[in-house]
This record gives structure tokens, sequence and C-alpha cells, in this order.
């Protein structure tokens, strides 16, 4: 996964079997989009090597060193075809259902295909400011405050319930890892807490690590039929992949999930999706709470 293109520098290595290609797709064989090449090429210093302007027609020689360079953009470029559900609407924010598959901001794979470049078709002259953050391909409900007074407001203070199916039923058991506490506070709340951080030099991957930080867990059973389970979690931190890792890691990965072990036999992707939400509302100081079925795939799996 490459990292996020606003107001930063991303950097591309040229190797001796990328002799021969032309600069443009050296970058697409990187995971650049056309899109993203088009809007550098129009930009002043856009695309370099060794400090100078380098076109996609260009080749790339061994060890060239491609750096992509986009100015820090206060407002994203709209995108008129997107259409997202509104879930709740007022002058201060915005809550959108999520699909699975689209991201919430741009990146150097994804160039006007998020939600960002939704909100910026639906509020051409308004900053984005998402509140919480969902995984590209987790869905549910993402608040956006329409302005930096709100945004300060609901930062840190909205609570989420996120639902998700796992394969098989996650009832506590010794997974064989001293670091894993796994047990059942009664009334059906189960509890997974076990330390996240990074798999090795991974960017991306988490693991349950002696080195990361405290996470912890809670949820509920509420549906199963011996093959999958749809469970209603509540986190208590809020690290990397959470969700995700503690489930995979007690042996029951979410549906879908094959990035940390889950089948994609009946899911084609995670089964995870950001079901409840509350906040108070930045002018009045009403307590919201909003409500968002889950995905029909997710539906199914637990029928």
């Amino acid at each position: 996964m490459l990292p996020e293109i606003n107001g930063c520098t991303v950097q591309f290595t040229a190797e001796a079997s990328d002799c021969g290609k032309t600069c443009g797709d050296f970058l697409r064989s990187k995971g650049v989009s056309r899109r993203l090449l088009v809007k550098l090429k129009r930009m002043p210093s856009g695309m370099t090597r060794d400090g100078e302007t380098v076109r996609t027609v260009d080749p790339v020689r061994n060890g060239d060193v491609i750096v992509l360079r986009l100015e820090d953009e206060s407002l994203l470029e709209p995108n008129f075809t997107l259409n997202v559900p509104v879930a709740y609407e007022d002058s201060d924010v915005i809550v959108f259902n999520k699909p699975a598959g689209m991201p919430v901001h741009p990146s150097v794979r994804h160039q006007g295909d998020t939600l960002g470049n939704c909100f910026a078709a639906m509020f051409p002259q308004t900053t984005f400011r998402p509140v919480n953050r969902l995984d590209k391909d987790t869905s549910g409900l993402c608040a956006v405050a329409k302005n930096a007074h709100a945004a300060n407001l609901l930062s840190g203070s909205i609570s989420k319930i996120y639902m998700a199916v796992t394969e098989g039923t996650p009832i506590p058991h010794d997974t064989g890892n001293p670091l894993f506490k796994w047990y059942e506070n009664g009334s059906g709340i189960y509890t997974i807490d076990a330390p996240i951080g990074r798999a090795g030099s991974s960017i991306i991957r988490r693991e349950i690590s002696i080195s990361g930080q405290r996470a912890v867990t809670d949820y509920t059973i509420v549906k199963r039929n011996g093959r999958h389970s749809l469970v209603k979690v509540s986190l208590k931190t809020g690290r990397t992949h959470q969700i995700r890792v503690h489930f995979s890691s007690a042996g029951h990965p979410l549906a879908g999930d094959d990035f940390y072990g889950g089948s994609l036999e009946f899911c084609e992707t995670q089964a995870l999706h950001c079901g409840e939400m509350s906040f108070s509302r930045p002018s009045d100081g009403k307590v919201m709470t909003l409500f968002c079925p889950i995905r029909e795939d997710m539906e199914r799996l637990i029928k």
C-alpha cells in the first residue's frame, strides 16, 4: 500500500528490470493511477528525476529515483458521478453510509473515486474533514464535519458500534499466545485484550506483539449458524485493523478478509460494517444516534 498523497512527496526507485520502460509505464506498474499521472503532468515539478522535470514518455534507467509531488490541497477534485447514501445531515456535519471498496481519502492508487471526491461534488467550496475514518473495504457510517469548529467538537467524541461476521463462533479458548487475553465478562459480553503492533517491517499489516500498544475489543454474539457468526463489536481502543487482527488471532478471522486469513468463498470483501454511531450535535449538544443495517452480503452469510 502506498502513502496518502495530499501534502507529501512519494518516490519510486527503478531497478534493472525496469530499464526500457517509459516513466509512465514504470509508475503504472507501481500502482500509480492514470488519473494521477495526468494531474502530475499539469503541475510544475509534479514529477521529477534528479531535480528535473521528467515526462511520462521518457525512458527510465536503473537506479532512477522518480519523485511525485503534490501540493497540499484543501479542496479535493469533485466527482459528480459518485452517489453515496446519506444517513444524516445538518449545517455542521454529514454522515455517509460508505460502501465497501471506496476509500475515504485519495491516494496514489485512488484518484477521483473516494468519499472525499463525492463530498467535493456535493460541497464544492468546503474542505473535506472526515471525523471517523473507515478502511477502504469497511462499510458503514462515516461522519464528515463541514467546518473546522464542528470538526474540533466532534473529534474523539464519536461513539461507534461495528458489526462483523466471523468464521466459526468466537468463544474464548486458549490460543497458545500468552499475550492474548480472552474472557467473558458476563451477560454474553466477551473481551479480547491483546497488544497490537506492526508485523515486521510491513507498513500495513498488524499482529499481536509484545512491543505493540494495548488493544481492547468487547463484543457480543448476535447470531450464528455453525459456519459464521454475526458479532456486535465495541472498541475500547482504536488501533489500526484492531477488529480484524483480534478475531484473526483468535482463530476466527472475518469472512472475506483474506489479508488476515479469512476465506473469500462466501464473501468477496471483509465482512465489517460500522452500523451505529452516536455524537453530540455541534449546534446544540443534542445527542444523535444513527443506525445503519449491515450489507446484503453480510446478511446472506448468517442466514
